[in-house]
């Protein structure tokens, strides 16, 4: 029963620390005009230029039917364009317009910013040892479940 405990008691602190996180960096986002989302796709771009959809699927962990209901706010609004891919007629890229890049390059300092800030409670070392440790089990739990990729960028 201890090892149950502990584990409920474990569940509840990681759910709580994470949302107290996402809630501090989430506000930013949506007070700049752009769902959380919305953000991590253009997120993906800024970082890694033009995606296939199915390479934006797998960054941000969100269904196909999702990847597509955010390219489609983002292309409407003129931040995320699609383009062919040269060498499959099937396949399309999503990639951030001169807009969508323009807002990136003047949202993204401050979030990032928000990100060191709301992890401020823990020293570099600490960081270093959360890093490895929630790996760690976020592999195993991945195992049981056949999960989200753990660790990856």
């Amino acid at each position: 029963m201890p090892d149950q405990e502990l584990a409920l008691k474990l569940f509840i602190v990681l759910s709580r620390a994470r949302n107290a996180v996402a809630d501090h960096v989430d506000a930013h986002t949506e007070a700049c005009g752009v769902t959380t989302g919305e953000f991590a796709v253009m997120e993906a771009l800024f970082h890694k230029g033009p995606l296939l959809l199915g390479e934006v699927k797998r960054k941000i962990l969100v269904s196909s039917g999702g990847v597509t209901y955010l390219i489609d706010r983002l292309e409407a609004r003129g931040l995320v364009e699609r383009r062919a891919c040269p060498t499959d007629r099937r396949a399309r890229y999503a990639a951030l317009t001169q807009a969508g890049q323009d807002l990136m390059a003047r949202i993204f300092p401050e979030h990032a910013g928000r990100i060191v800030a709301a992890l401020g409670g823990l020293n570099d070392e600490e960081k270093g040892r959360a890093i490895e440790l929630l790996r760690t089990l976020g592999l195993h739990a991945e195992g049981l479940a056949g999960g989200a990729r753990v660790g990856a960028e």
